[in-house]
């Protein structure tokens, strides 16, 4: 198996830069699949769990709930992204949801808030956000990958670890083959 090469992704960097050439941040636009798996990626894996908090300057009410002037309210991105009222199946792996909708992840769409939203949005959000779609794009462009020592990705530990980051509690070993 070689989904470096023969993944969805893949066939989509492809049929835009063909097998040579360098993933350039202009192509980005032009592959939509490769952004909904960053967005997939960022609404099971927001890089904080909790997101920094917010002080309520005035007694505010939110979905009947009463909060008062002065709380500290920490918001969980983690549970957003999970949360199945908003999400249908939302522990799975299904970056086809993203295709069809215009949710992005910079702040304006509260069901997808890895970054926050607001005053407190990550002032790093604008690079990551270049930075991760490029990388990724590359890394499928360039190579195929397969797990280490045969492992098969059903068997993968997906387990994270919780702190200020979340961290995975097994690392993934993944290892290039020249496409």
């Amino acid at each position: 198996m070689q989904p470096g090469k023969n993944g969805k992704s893949s066939k989509e960097i492809r049929g835009v830069l063909g097998n040579e050439g360098i993933v350039q941040e202009s192509d980005i636009s032009k592959l939509p699949y490769l952004q909904s798996i960053v967005k997939e990626t960022f609404r099971l894996h927001p890089p904080a769990p909790l997101l920094l908090p917010h002080k309520a300057v005035n007694d505010v009410e939110i979905y009947g709930f009463i909060i008062p002037e002065n709380s500290q309210v920490i918001v969980n991105a983690w549970a957003i992204g999970r949360d199945p009222s908003t999400w249908s199946n939302p522990n799975a792996i299904m970056p086809e949801r993203f295709l069809e909708c215009d949710i992005d992840v910079k702040g304006r769409d509260f069901e997808l808030i890895p970054f926050g939203a607001g005053r407190r949005i990550c002032p790093g959000m604008p690079l990551t956000h270049r930075m991760v779609h490029l990388m990724l794009a590359s890394l499928l462009h360039s190579h195929a990958w397969k797990l280490e020592d045969g492992m098969k990705p059903e068997n993968m530990d997906m387990n994270e670890k919780f702190g200020i980051t979340l961290q995975k509690a097994q690392p993934l070993r993944a290892i290039p083959m020249k496409v």
